[in-house]
């Protein structure tokens, strides 16, 4: 069956989150960790997230894609940016805590002008610093679209950062179709070759969740603007055969489409019925 889920607000509580999934026929789901623009984040109530914890049990769900705020960026030139990633990824994974066995996703981050090498230190330095060996939690590196100064648009680069973790087991990545798509990796008409490439660069066994997503650009136009499924440059025959590929089978689905719910639940059943197994 295909896991599938878009990104639901946490405004209520977990256990809320869990029932809304199960309302529209999602069997997994991404949220912020906080407000995705920064800030703060509520305190965890643990009798909800055990609640959710029974929940997603019941009904068999697949893991969760939790996010990191937008504003979250190691790399950055300024020292207090840098701080609040460090502050900001440090306590979501004593949070996380409370779901455990689940996934973190993060944007590497913009190295804004200091460069692609010394923007991967830094990020690779924030890893080693936050990650221990006993948390449940696998921190996901998302792919970029590589726009600006952004890290994560070439599969090297995630590479690099990879390669620079003591605990690299408590890591592994996100893949976006619009990100790579934007980025120019073909996914629409050479997708075997694409994850042949990302095998033979990163491996496929780090690769453990996907953000569905089509794109509003041409494919290596390093913008970055998601689009409704089937309403852009990827189409829905390319996500199709994406969802449907045997080496991506079983990952967790986490769609990031301009929409509000009733969308998704449409996006849901599309993408069920496109699914081949």
């Amino acid at each position: 069956m295909l896991t599938i889920g878009c990104h639901l607000s946490s405004a209520e509580g977990f256990l809320h989150m869990g029932e809304e999934a199960l309302s529209i026929g999602a069997n997994t789901f991404a949220f912020f960790t906080r407000n995705p623009r920064g800030g703060r984040a509520k305190a965890i109530d643990p009798v909800d997230a055990q609640a959710l914890r029974s929940l997603l049990e019941e009904n068999h769900f697949g893991r969760l894609v939790a996010h990191a705020p937008y504003t979250l960026n190691p790399c950055s030139g300024k020292a207090n940016v840098r701080e609040f990633a460090s502050l900001c990824m440090r306590e979501d994974m004593e949070r996380m805590e409370h779901l455990p066995g689940n996934y973190y996703n993060f944007h590497p981050g913009s190295h804004v002008g200091q460069g692609t090498e010394r923007g991967i230190e830094m990020i690779t330095q924030l890893l080693n610093d936050i990650i221990t060996p006993e948390q449940s939690t696998i921190i996901l590196l998302e792919t970029m679209a590589g726009k600006g100064s952004e890290i994560g648009g070439r599969f090297e680069e995630l590479k690099a950062i990879i390669d620079g973790v003591r605990h690299a087991q408590k890591l592994g990545i996100c893949m976006d179709t619009c990100h790579v798509s934007d980025g120019g990796y073909d996914i629409i008409s050479d997708l075997d070759g694409v994850l042949e490439e990302f095998d033979e660069v990163i491996g496929l066994e780090k690769l453990h969740a996907l953000h569905i997503n089509d794109s509003k650009n041409p494919p290596g136009s390093r913008k970055d603007r998601h689009a409704k499924i089937g309403e852009g440059t990827i189409g829905t025959d390319a996500i199709a055969a994406f969802i449907n590929h045997p080496k991506l089978k079983g990952l967790p689905c986490i769609l990031e489409t301009p929409n509000e719910l009733d969308g998704y639940a449409r996006e849901i059943r599309r993408l069920r019925d496109l699914c081949q197994g």
